[in-house]
């Protein structure tokens, strides 16, 4: 039986650990039929050391958002392993320590620089990286955490997140004429690596226990990456610019 991404070449960010969002988009679009590439930072064997668990092998590169050298070579690495791209995801988000936790009011801006470089501004980079790739048209894929609220703990991440999903909107703006659509998945709280670096992270993920219509699973990440994966398809041709809520309808609860 044939898969929603038959054919497809996909590139996926922030595979480390088979607990993770990146890691289940990954796993559903192999098992939907595409080929994926992985991109990885600053631990590559640690990737190619979960993408064994993938359905199929997977080429893992390595890939610093932030070093433009890294980006400049991206495309032929890409282009000698698969040609072209069909699909982008980008799942990645770090903000130092000092920015996290209650913190916001003492965060200096080195930090919160860091934050909007890493989480942010990288959407962007990537995007540009990988466009000579996809000539031809294609998704592009980013997964934010809902930026209309400030959540418990979440500090400096709120505003990264906020300006992820800005940026998001500016690229489907000037990428349109290229074929190319950009939008985000807003999952809810998934207990991965990234998010059990944030201190207080049990705090902020229990509004899921009261507030989500549909019961929410911390432990599941395969719904928010079934997402990414339709968004990825052709299912939504003219859809872009759309954040598409993955959170069990957390979003739309009033108080």
């Amino acid at each position: 039986m044939s898969g929603i991404l038959d054919g497809k070449r996909i590139l996926i960010t922030g595979v480390l650990m088979e607990s993770s969002i990146a890691f289940h988009t990954a796993k559903v679009a192999q098992e939907q039929g595409a080929e994926v590439i992985l991109t990885a930072f600053p631990r590559p064997t640690l990737t190619e050391r979960i993408a064994k668990k993938l359905p199929k092998p997977a080429k893992v590169i390595e890939l610093d958002v932030t070093n433009q050298e890294h980006l400049d070579r991206l495309e032929g690495l890409v282009r000698e392993e698969l040609g072209s791209l069909d699909g982008v995801v980008h799942s990645i988000g770090f903000a130092p320590q000092d920015a996290l936790g209650g913190n916001f009011l003492n965060t200096p801006f080195e930090s919160v620089a860091t934050a909007m470089h890493v989480s942010a501004f990288s959407l962007k980079s990537l995007a540009m990286a990988c466009k000579p790739l996809m000539s031809e048209g294609g998704s592009i894929v980013g997964l934010t955490f809902d930026a209309q609220y400030a959540w418990p703990q979440y500090d400096w991440m709120g505003p990264a997140k906020a300006a992820l999903e800005a940026t998001s909107r500016y690229l489907a703006r000037d990428l349109g004429k290229d074929g190319l659509r950009c939008n985000l998945i807003s999952a809810g709280p998934i207990g991965s690596m990234a998010a059990k670096s944030i201190p207080g992270f049990a705090e902020l993920a229990d509004v899921w226990n009261t507030r989500a219509p549909l019961a929410w699973d911390m432990s599941d990440p395969e719904p928010a990456g079934r997402g990414v994966v339709a968004l990825l398809s052709d299912f939504f041709p003219r859809t872009t610019g759309e954040i598409i809520h993955v959170d069990s309808g957390v979003h739309m609860m009033g108080a």
